[in-house]
């Protein structure tokens, strides 16, 4: 039966659904948060309980130089008032004194029973003492087992005691989805342990900190002292380390791939990591390349130039070819090429696909060990002069836009103060002759400074991008 209320019809049934609704509504509530109960976040307490005993404070101890007149230390409003260059004027160059400086991070343990944690490079380079504290207040003495400066990883090591606390279980950073929680852990400002939540923004970040870039990037806080703290999933497990944040951004940090570590663990604990190496210099295909060595679907590597005597040269690789296959992986990029041929070890024979003036090859290369890239001051010629010089190896060729057949060192760092900075070198010049004579490396600077006969003064002919100049230091 159907009733007409107005210009509307009613039902008796309508009722009855109306009712069942209201019943379906009011039971909804308690399901709703029962669900909510479920999201990731509610579990952020036990899981913030779960790890953060395995999570240590390390305390670090450096020895450097700094000027004796306290008018001079870097700290000093004096300085910062008038400037370097009114003391150096007034003053000369004042005498140095070394001084313990004192830095701190975050790191994680690996392996309990062996008392293995893992951190940043940055956070223990140069290091003359280390020290880890955990969450209880417990102190211990740490030594360096392994250090890479490529990639900013570090491996330390305690000696375990009873009740020492259990490892981290490590992840698959491969696995990890943008958009998936995660849990910053670490020591940041020195404040104690301290845990931030976010989610990973993006991944395969480039952020220019070395050549096997390949971050994690996330919006959990991050900030000075974090680094070489666990990235974690929801379950507790480790997907990145905490490196490095935009200073000027917010929500904006920077994870190494666990991944990426569970490669090097082997080797970091043997205290040498060892990389393959090709030998040459690459650089990624435009369309216009592409379109010039043709590649249709612009994938593939182009080899600019080759080493003498490198393995590539060797094996018939030739200046042009474009890389398309490197050990049966696909090569995407110039900085995926390098991550695959610095994972394989050195003396393994590997498959390299090309294309050659439009023809597909394989050619059989053995790789070789990755030259080392020597950071030498030796003896105290080079310390008088106040400058750091290291092996120009094809890496930094690459970055400083220098082709494979210069030779020279790369100044890498310049005492403030000395005849180098008063003669306005700058790290990442090239030196190429010392007192006219050409230099190959540091073993031939080294000599040259040594077999000056004027202690006084000193010519070097630099290169600086485009351009070479003469420089002249003095002591005086």
């Amino acid at each position: 039966m159907k009733r007409r209320v107005g210009n509307q019809r009613y039902t008796p049934f309508t009722g009855w659904a109306l009712a069942l609704l209201c019943a379906m509504i009011l039971t909804a509530g308690p399901c709703a948060r029962s669900y909510a109960a479920a999201t990731p976040t509610d579990r952020l307490p036990d899981l913030a309980e779960q790890v953060k005993h395995s999570v240590v404070n390390i305390f670090t101890t450096q020895v450097v130089k700094a000027p004796m007149n306290p008018l001079m230390d870097p700290n000093s409003p004096f300085r910062n008032f008038f400037g370097d260059d009114f003391f150096r004027h007034f003053f000369g160059n004042m005498p140095q004194q070394k001084m313990k400086t004192h830095a701190l991070g975050s790191g994680f343990i690996i392996d309990a029973n062996k008392g293995l944690i893992l951190t940043n490079n940055h956070v223990v380079a140069k290091a003359t003492e280390v020290k880890v504290k955990l969450d209880s207040g417990r102190e211990y003495k740490a030594k360096i087992l392994g250090q890479d400066p490529k990639t900013d990883l570090a491996l330390i090591q305690v000696k375990p005691d009873k009740g020492f606390p259990k490892a981290l279980s490590l992840g698959d950073s491969d696995a990890v989805r943008v958009g998936d929680w995660v849990l910053a852990v670490g020591n940041p400002f020195g404040l104690g342990q301290t845990v931030t939540v976010g989610i990973i923004s993006a991944k395969g970040r480039i952020i220019g900190a070395g050549p096997y870039d390949d971050f994690l990037q996330t919006d959990a806080a991050i900030n000075p002292g974090n680094s070489g703290g666990p990235l974690l999933d929801m379950n507790g497990r480790v997907i990145g380390i905490n490196t490095a944040i935009v200073a000027h951004g917010q929500g904006i940090g920077f994870a190494i791939p666990i991944n990426m570590a569970k490669e090097l663990l082997p080797q970091l604990e043997s205290g040498k990591v060892v990389r393959g190496w090709l030998g040459v210099t690459i650089q990624d295909l435009t369309p216009e390349l592409a379109k010039h060595f043709g590649i249709r679907d612009q994938k593939g590597v182009l080899i600019s130039g080759l080493l003498p005597g490198s393995p590539a040269q060797k094996a018939g690789l030739q200046q042009g070819d474009v890389i398309v296959s490197f050990n049966g992986q696909k090569v995407d990029n110039a900085r995926s090429l390098s991550r695959m041929v610095a994972a394989v070890q050195p003396g393994t024979r590997v498959a390299v696909d090309i294309i050659r003036d439009g023809h597909n090859r394989q050619i059989l290369v053995t790789l070789a060990q990755m030259p080392q890239e020597g950071v030498e001051t030796v003896g105290t010629e080079s310390e008088d002069w106040g400058i750091h010089v290291q092996d120009l190896t094809p890496e930094i060729a690459g970055r400083l836009g220098l082709d494979t057949i210069t030779q020279g060192v790369v100044i890498s760092d310049i005492q403030p103060g000395s005849p180098a900075a008063m003669a306005g070198l700058r790290p990442g010049d090239l030196i190429v002759e010392v007192n006219r004579h050409k230099i190959k490396n540091v073993q031939d600077y080294t000599e040259a400074l040594r077999r000056s006969s004027d202690h006084k003064s000193l010519l070097l002919l630099v290169r600086r991008g485009e351009s070479s100049l003469y420089v002249v230091l003095q002591k005086d």
